[in-house]
């Protein structure tokens, strides 16, 4: 064998090796690349189901009932009023009602002629005095604050499952009798067939039938229709 042709085997080799070394690298690396991207979706995700299960359960609380619709849980977002309760004053008799001010300050806010009058005769009076009031104040002042500060979130975005080109999210609510006594139930899910939309198919079909084999739902879901699970979700 001539050294021309020699340099041109070990060169060839090498390249060969280097390729397979690549391969092998790729190999081991897709699946990783795939747990590592289908974590930071689930992440966006799980916060939409979070703020659903926020407004699911505010929604029942003011209507007795969840809601099936997505439609109908964002509008009550965007015009919905709900009920809270104000206390002014303390149990404690060492700061009850201690600043008239803040007191005259509160009642302005509140809209009640006469609960200047009344607390401070209690402070008066040497008394102890919590005074409650309930007020209707808009959904969207009260709930989901933490969004605020994100210049482009919008409760329209819980309509979708993130990262799927605008699929709906999946939405249930029944009545069913448990023990003999009827319990509104909600659930919502997010399926990984449209979490996961554009990634590996076959490490995605490999995913859903891990999760069949352990009898888990095939994707991220919060609460249940079958049974009551204090709305948890199924990351939790």
């Amino acid at each position: 064998m001539n050294k021309a042709l020699k340099i041109v085997l070990e060169f060839v080799l090498a390249a060969v090796v280097v390729l397979l070394v690549v391969y092998i690298v790729k190999s081991v690396m897709k699946p990783v690349r795939f747990n590592n991207e289908v974590e930071a979706r689930s992440q966006v995700a799980i916060q939409r189901l979070k703020d659903i299960r926020t407004l699911q359960e505010q929604f029942k609380s003011e209507n007795g009932h969840y809601t099936s619709s997505m439609d109908s849980l964002i509008l009550f977002y965007k015009e919905g009023k709900m009920e809270i309760t104000m206390q002014i004053g303390s149990m404690d008799d060492s700061i009850a009602v201690a600043n008239t001010e803040a007191i005259k300050k509160a009642n302005r806010r509140l809209k009640e002629p006469d609960l200047t009058k009344k607390l401070i005769e209690a402070r008066e009076a040497g008394q102890s005095v919590v005074y409650s009031i309930k007020q209707e104040v808009a959904v969207s002042d009260t709930l989901l604050l933490y969004h605020k500060a994100e210049k482009d979130w919008s409760v329209d975005s819980l309509l979708y499952i993130p990262f799927s080109g605008r699929q709906l999210t999946e939405m249930e609510s029944v009545v069913r009798m448990v023990s003999g006594v009827p319990v509104p139930l909600f659930e919502a899910r997010m399926p990984y067939k449209a979490l996961c939309k554009g990634l590996d198919k076959q490490l995605l079909i490999n995913l859903n039938a891990e999760r069949r084999d352990q009898n888990k739902y095939e994707g991220l879901q919060v609460g249940s229709i079958t049974m009551p699970n204090n709305n948890a979700g199924n990351w939790e």
